[in-house]
């Protein structure tokens, strides 16, 4: 196939081999060009989530993610999964709260044939009502299977708690009662209403040409009519609502404990201070939570802190392990890091340690292609634009002790942390007094 250069309006990235191509009916397609490895991952990402849903159909971005693999109008489930094997590749899918990912991993000379199993799965599914009714029993499953999962389940109420009464702190599983009341028309009214060309990005990386990979997609998705003017509606920046919340489960040996409190979004000019807090804080072995609560005292085998930035919000939480007779000193010792680092600046060795721990993890989470290709998708859905790896490491070199100290004072404010417990947990009795850092 000829494809014109004109209406594609291709740009490119000086610092990565990334180029940007947005088609007539306006699907964007990214590539970055990697010619020393043997690999291609492309993946089609639809720039909604669980957080897009509405209450009663919470789950259902998950569930088509699903039923999209039970067959297309030319394909059964049984042939995607021998063509995939036959070409050795990895085909995979997930739903998150804010995106759809349907990729695919091959060795480069089977990129068409890839193509044609990636292209064919978003774009021509049958959603028949005898695979609806199957699959609402698998995921009915999955719902139960990760309710009898306490780290998920902790982290599930935490969640519902903080984002109350939002789309954001509902699971992307759905509930029974929601999974359950999925119809043919349902489904194929959501498909229809989100996998549109511009609600869609197709990212590729790996040893592959950006003209001819760009003429394949062309190609493949010349019918898909062009979308609507005007963006798919985004629901307005949540709430967050600092909840103590004590959930008893007497079959559980072990009590899980979950805090959080507000973080910046993903585009937050704060985001490389919030990582290297969060890095301090619990993101490793060495971290101040790892060695005072796990190795100077013995009190949980695992504790970590992490990060969950969202186009308009987001959280900092902290999760930990232990026993019901040991929950009061894991509180009290976390409050006492999170009061010490408003307090105290971080001595330079700890900065510099965190700085070279988080440089390291970007670095090295991007030497795969099916990294460089989520990287692709995610800069473009968030920031419109590519960061370089140095331009990166040179913001996170900025970050000073006291850029860090006032991030601490401005994020860990008493009145704004919650708390999840989950367990058979007596008598324990959690105040907000017991919070105050």
């Amino acid at each position: 196939m000829t494809v014109a250069c004109t209406p594609f309006a291709a740009t490119k990235s000086p610092s990565r081999n990334i180029r940007r191509t947005v088609l007539p009916n306006g699907l964007l397609v990214l590539t970055e060009s990697i010619p020393h490895v043997r690999s291609v991952s492309m993946g089609v990402w639809i720039r909604s989530g669980s957080r897009d849903e509405s209450l009663e159909l919470n789950g259902i971005s998950h569930f088509v993610e699903h039923m999209v693999f039970k067959g297309t109008t030319t394909r059964d489930a049984q042939q995607f999964a021998r063509e995939v094997d036959s070409i050795g590749g990895n085909l995979d899918a997930f739903t998150g709260k804010e995106a759809i990912c349907f990729n695919i991993k091959v060795l480069d000379e089977n990129v068409s044939r890839a193509l044609d199993l990636l292209t064919d799965l978003v774009l021509h599914p049958t959603f028949t009502p005898e695979d609806i009714v199957r699959e609402q029993g698998v995921i009915l499953e999955e719902i139960k299977m990760d309710e009898d999962s306490p780290d998920y389940l902790v982290h599930e109420t935490f969640t519902q708690n903080f984002w109350k009464g939002d789309a954001l702190g509902r699971p992307i599983l759905g509930t029974v009662k929601s999974v359950s009341s999925f119809t043919q028309q349902i489904v194929f009214d959501f498909y229809r209403s989100c996998f549109t060309p511009r609600n869609m990005v197709f990212s590729a990386a790996g040893n592959l040409d950006h003209d001819r990979f760009v003429a394949q997609v062309a190609e493949r998705f010349r019918d898909l009519a062009a979308s609507p003017e005007g963006d798919i509606a985004k629901p307005t920046s949540p709430a967050t609502f600092p909840h103590i919340t004590l959930k008893r489960k007497k079959s559980l040996e072990q009590v899980q404990l979950c805090m959080g409190m507000p973080a910046p979004p993903v585009d937050s000019p704060a985001r490389y201070g919030v990582y290297l807090l969060n890095t301090m804080l619990g993101g490793g072995m060495s971290s101040r939570l790892f060695q005072t609560i796990r190795e100077e005292r013995g009190l949980a085998y695992s504790i970590y802190s992490e990060t969950s930035p969202f186009r308009d919000t987001g959280s900092l939480s902290i999760y930990a392990g232990t026993s019901v007779e040991k929950t009061g000193e894991v509180i009290r010792l976390t409050i006492a890091e999170l009061r010490r680092l408003k307090e105290e600046p971080v001595q330079e060795a700890e900065l510099k340690r965190a700085k070279d721990q988080l440089k390291s993890n970007i670095v090295l989470g991007l030497e795969s292609s099916s990294s460089r290709m989520s990287n692709l998708a995610r800069q473009e859905m968030y920031f419109g634009r590519f960061y370089s790896i140095d331009e990166i490491v040179a913001a996170v070199e900025t970050i000073t002790s006291a850029d860090i100290q006032e991030l601490a004072q401005q994020l860990f404010q008493p009145e704004q942390i919650a708390v999840t417990v989950l367990g058979n947990l007596g008598n324990l009795v959690i105040n907000r007094e017991a919070l105050a850092c």
